[in-house]
């Protein structure tokens, strides 16, 4: 497996080496030959993997197209359905490109060109930066809101957060430039392969890896910590009621966010000094941390769904209606506490 996010499953312990260690050459010559006497639909694990990223792309695409379709065309643009807009866009296109990673699992042959081989790749980490960039703002906008709701109230336009998103958007593009850069494709035992090739400057998978994981994953986790952490300390000490939905489904988005993506950074890490482990082990380990990662972008719609009412009054509405109160309920909160805020004379905001 390739183990820098292409979902190269079919492609076993050959592109694991040879696609980024051209110091095991020999290794990578007997793996390929024995990977090319194989072919997916008889690997059960093989056809596994292949019926779940099917499921992936189903559920992704249809998801979040619906979230897209509400957000965008049936409700009222505020802050909230710009953030939630955003991220259903982002989970959308990486599923909506899903398929060709899924026919070079089942084909184990790569057919689609040196241009869709950089392609994939690098909309996949522009869906990781930008979901992950996303959550950074929305928490530290609500922070901000408890801390300061006045200032908070004036400055809390869809402008601003139309801004914030094209920033994100930005910076996502700028730290993903890496997949075009060194993904490439080569045809070895007459099987074309779409891999990461470090050839030219070993050094730079380090690099690359270690960036990732510091600007996609640990720094963000502890912004959000933080603003989290300030949010519950203000809260603790409010009298004023609150409503707990916004908090819930926002926590929900942030922690399937960081379950989902420590997984692919854990084995990613644990890649860079392969040597020490089970060439095996290790590429399941990646195939599952990836498989995860992806599966991120179809469970975000679940959550609106599924959180914006009580449980019991989820079978009585639709689907549309439930995601649709799901991305309102925070809209409304926030209009109803950041008023009773301003009115109190300087009590402490209790909207998250």
């Amino acid at each position: 497996m390739d183990p820098d996010f292409s979902m190269d499953y079919s492609m076993d312990l050959n592109d694991y080496d040879y696609s980024n260690y051209s110091t095991d050459n020999s290794t990578a010559e007997e793996e390929f030959s024995k990977t090319t006497q194989s072919t997916c639909f008889t690997d059960s694990t093989c056809i596994t993997l292949v019926v779940i990223n099917t499921v992936i792309f189903l559920l992704g695409v249809l998801g979040n197209g619906i979230v897209i379709w509400i957000a965008g065309f049936k409700m009222k643009k505020t802050v909230n359905t710009t953030w939630y807009l955003s991220l259903a866009v982002s989970d959308f296109l990486v599923c909506a490109i899903h398929p060709f990673n899924i026919a070079f699992v089942a084909m184990e042959n790569w057919v689609f060109g040196p241009f869709l081989c950089k392609f994939t790749s690098f909309m996949m980490f522009v869906n990781m930066f930008s979901s992950i960039f996303l959550l950074v703002f929305i928490s530290v906008h609500r922070c901000i809101a408890v801390v300061l709701p006045v200032w908070a109230q004036n400055h809390r336009t869809t402008r601003t957060a139309s801004v914030v998103v094209t920033v994100a958007w930005i910076f996502s593009v700028v730290l993903s430039i890496p997949s075009i850069v060194f993904r490439d494709v080569q045809t070895h035992m007459g099987r074309t392969h779409c891999f990461n090739s470090y050839i030219t400057d070993p050094h730079s998978h380090i690099t690359i890896a270690i960036s990732r994981f510091v600007f996609g994953f640990v720094v963000p986790f502890i912004i959000i910590i933080v603003c989290y952490s300030v949010i519950a300390l203000r809260l603790m000490s409010s009298q004023i009621k609150r409503s707990s939905k916004p908090l819930k489904i926002m926590t929900a988005l942030i922690a399937t966010f960081f379950i989902c993506w420590l997984p692919y950074h854990v084995f990613i890490l644990l890649e860079l000094n392969h040597g020490f482990y089970d060439k095996k082990s290790m590429m399941h380990g990646l195939q599952f941390g990836t498989l995860l990662a992806l599966a991120n972008s179809c469970l975000n719609p679940v959550l609106y769904a599924f959180m914006g009412n009580d449980f019991r009054k989820k079978f009585r509405s639709s689907l549309l209606s439930k995601i649709e109160n799901a991305m309102g309920e925070d809209v409304c909160t926030t209009s109803r506490y950041l008023s009773r805020n301003s009115s109190m004379d300087g009590r402490a905001s209790t909207h998250i």
